[in-house]
């Protein structure tokens, strides 16, 4: 299995040092921001005290409402003349998070990229079919600046036009492509309705990611275009896709911990938990200059392990996020996440083509999953009636909580080229 770079296989000792030296430049530089020096004033830290790695538990916690309220520019440490980049977040949960770039910092993301499609068995050989999104989203750029930093040829198809996109993967004959998992099924499903097999692809690798997916749903993408799906970490607060990537082992994602550097918190108390333990997943922009983020509350919930991966890489690794704490629902005083759903859904062999709606009736919770049936979809009203029963059973399983769910035909719900939007919890309008 390639390696990109050595830092991905320094010592125990040799990452820590570096680590720490990294640490103390974040530290420095960030102690120039007016927001970051009153919190360093408040809680009594010396920039200069923070000697190593170790102290990092003393620093102050960034959320990101910290970022909504220093809108747009006020996190940057550098000047407006040394920004060679600006992203933004959608701001679908309030007013948009904005992340700054040096030059710098787009060479330490592109190599972070190019490491993820190293560790994947790409080549520079390979074009890569790029369907995440362009424009103020960090996927389509972020992933492309990593190709090109890999030596590959990029391809940058940005989402959409599904049609357009089988014909490139037709005629141009990329070996990888990367997208949102939701909208690879997307693809595999317009292959098949259009009667193309994954074999007449040149298709072999899948870099997926800025959603949450499931294994379940990996198969699924893997039979649909006859690759090998990896995952991809990300997000734009911290730099976008390549914080962390799967190996070929498949065994959890690698984090680039020598420029991320990651911690696993007890959501109500703070404190870290044990390997294996999951927990609120903390990030450390050590090595960026436009933005360094000091202990970064994600909200993801997810697993470290710091035990050796036989792929040659000693970096941290991580399990796949398996929710997030502002994802989390809370039914009838039952924590639900969306991917509980769709792992249920894809386990009795439905498509993971779902939406779910939370609403309250008469002061009580109500929860509706709407399913696309596919070729379970049958005339008869006993058939879809034992069907309907037995998504309800199994969910009532799985989340000890009855859902009502309701059958639809295929196509009646909608397909998303960027992140899938899965809830629309209505009790938020009138609480």
């Amino acid at each position: 299995m390639a390696i990109y770079s050595r830092a991905e296989s320094l010592s125990h000792d040799e990452l820590r040092a570096l680590q720490g030296e990294r640490l103390r430049q974040c530290v420095m530089r960030a102690y120039g921001v007016p927001f970051y020096k009153q919190k360093f004033d408040e809680a009594g830290i010396d920039p200069l005290s923070i000697k190593s790695i170790d102290d990092i538990t003393r620093l102050p916690f960034t959320v990101k409402q910290d970022l909504r309220d220093n809108y747009p520019f006020g996190l940057f440490a550098v000047p407006q003349k040394d920004i060679a980049r600006v992203h933004a977040s959608s701001g679908t949960t309030g007013k948009q998070t904005v992340v700054g770039y040096t030059k710098h910092d787009i060479e330490i993301w592109s190599e972070c990229v190019a490491r993820a499609l190293a560790a994947t068995g790409a080549t520079p050989d390979d074009l890569v079919h790029i369907a995440y999104g362009y424009g103020l989203f960090t996927g389509g750029l972020g992933v492309h600046y990593g190709v090109e930093h890999f030596g590959a040829t990029a391809l940058p198809v940005s989402t959409g036009n599904t049609q357009r996109q089988i014909q490139l993967l037709q005629d141009f004959k990329a070996g990888v492509i990367c997208s949102t998992p939701s909208y690879a099924i997307c693809l595999g499903e317009a292959l098949q309705q259009a009667g193309i097999s994954p074999d007449e692809l040149n298709l072999r690798i899948g870099i997926f990611g800025a959603e949450p997916w499931t294994e379940e749903m990996r198969g699924r993408i893997m039979q649909l275009l006859g690759i090998k799906a990896y995952d991809i970490y990300g997000l734009s607060e911290v730099c976008g896709p390549g914080v962390a990537f799967e190996c070929e082992n498949m065994h959890g994602l690698h984090v680039n911990e020598d420029y991320f550097y990651p911690e696993v918190l007890d959501p109500d108390t703070l404190e870290p938990v044990p390997d294996g333990t999951y927990g609120e997943l903390v990030f450390t922009c050590i090595g960026k200059e436009a933005l360094p983020l000091i202990r970064y509350r994600t909200k993801d919930i997810a697993a470290l392990w710091h035990d050796e991966c036989s792929c040659g890489r000693h970096t941290v690794r991580m399990s796949k996020p398996r929710g997030r704490t502002d994802d989390m629902l809370i039914i009838r005083g039952v924590n639900v996440f969306p991917s509980q759903v769709e792992h249920v859904l894809l386990t009795l062999g439905l498509e993971p083509n779902y939406f779910i709606i939370v609403d309250r009736v008469h002061d009580q919770d109500t929860f509706e999953v709407q399913i696309e049936v596919g070729t379970n979809f049958s005339d008869s009203v006993v058939e879809l009636e034992a069907l309907r029963s037995r998504v309800e059973n199994a969910l009532q399983s799985t989340l000890g909580l009855h859902a009502k769910v309701r059958l639809m035909e295929t196509g009646r719900l909608p397909r998303f080229e960027g992140k899938a939007k899965r809830v629309e919890d209505r009790r938020k309008l009138i609480d």
